[in-house]
C-alpha cells in the first residue's frame, strides 16, 4: 500500500475516512462515499494545497480504501447489512 509521508496529508486521508465512516452509519451506499471521496479530492487539487506526488499517492490510497470492503465492516460483522438497513421510519 502506498504510504503518506506528508503532515497535511495525512490529515485530509484521515479527514476522509472520519466522514466516510460517518456516512456509513447515516446508510449512505459505496458509491455514494465514493462521490464524496471524489469531490473532496477534486477540491484539493483545485487548491493546490498538496504537492502533486503526495495528490496522486492519497488519490490511490482513497481509491484502495474505498475498494476494501473490510473498511466498512458493520457493527455486528456483518457486511451485507451496513448498507441495507435502515432504521424504521428512514
Amino acid at each position: 500500500m502506498t504510504s503518506l509521508d506528508d503532515p497535511q496529508a495525512i490529515r485530509h486521508f484521515q479527514s476522509i475516512c472520519d466522514a466516510c465512516q460517518e456516512l456509513t452509519t447515516r446508510f449512505h451506499t459505496p458509491s455514494e462515499l465514493r462521490l464524496y471521496a471524489d469531490g473532496y479530492l477534486h477540491a484539493l487539487r483545485k487548491t493546490g494545497s498538496l504537492d502533486i506526488r503526495e495528490q496522486y499517492r492519497l488519490e490511490q490510497l482513497i481509491d484502495r480504501w474505498i475498494l476494501d470492503p473490510s473498511s466498512f465492516i458493520g457493527p455486528d460483522g456483518d457486511l451485507s447489512t451496513l448498507y441495507m438497513q435502515h432504521p424504521h421510519g428512514y
